[in-house]
């Protein structure tokens, strides 16, 4: 069983790697645009930020309680939390420093939470690889049975077909002879013969 190959985009193979870069570089320049129009030192714009994360922070926490928690929606909660903090901090702060010190703490947890995930999904790809893998390799050894099977029944119709042939033959070369006679044949308890050799001892 031949499988199509396909070669990924080199994008689709890069662009994973380094969303959490960007979406945190996204929040930060967005932070800091607030942060030029109005928002430095403005309390209330800090306020609302800190009102924002603590609700996505506290809804990420609903999310992940009880059995029937939701593991993906507890984690955009809590990424929608960290990215509205950094960006107030960005909006709120007069200086780069402490935003980018926010930022790079953000980036190297959204890339651990990544990794985790990276690490669980190449393992679901490796095992449904290694599932199909068997499964082909059953399919074909069932396949080698059946080819083989069926080429055991058509050169057994074969030596059949064969035998029957030069039985018919030398039945009739046999029953040319001068002197043939079915009869004793069926006395000596072979099977009666057709009635076509009849005809030709009659001839």
């Amino acid at each position: 069983m031949n499988q199509p190959i396909t070669v990924r985009h080199p994008l689709t193979v890069v662009l994973p790697k380094v969303a959490p870069a960007i979406a945190t570089s996204t929040v930060l320049i967005l932070g800091r645009i607030w942060n030029a129009n109005g928002a430095e030192h403005s309390v209330g714009n800090a306020a609302l930020m800190v009102v924002l994360a603590t609700g996505a922070a506290a809804a990420g926490a609903c999310a992940s309680v009880g059995r029937s928690g939701d593991g993906v929606l507890a984690g955009t909660c809590f990424a929608a939390s960290g990215g509205l903090a950094l960006a107030g901090v960005a909006g709120y702060a007069d200086g780069l420093s402490l935003p980018l010190l926010l930022w790079a703490l953000a980036t190297a947890v959204a890339y651990g939470l990544a990794a985790r995930y990276w690490r669980t999904d190449r393992r679901d790809t490796l095992a449904h690889e290694r599932h199909m893998s068997e499964k082909r390799e059953n399919h074909g050894h069932i396949e080698r049975i059946e080819a083989l099977r069926a080429r055991t029944q058509i050169e057994v119709a074969r030596e059949g077909a064969a035998y029957a042939t030069a039985l018919a033959e030398a039945m009739t070369a046999r029953a040319m002879l001068p002197g043939f006679d079915p009869a004793q044949l069926t006395r000596a308890g072979l099977p009666e013969l057709p009635t076509m050799h009849a005809a030709l001892k009659e001839d």
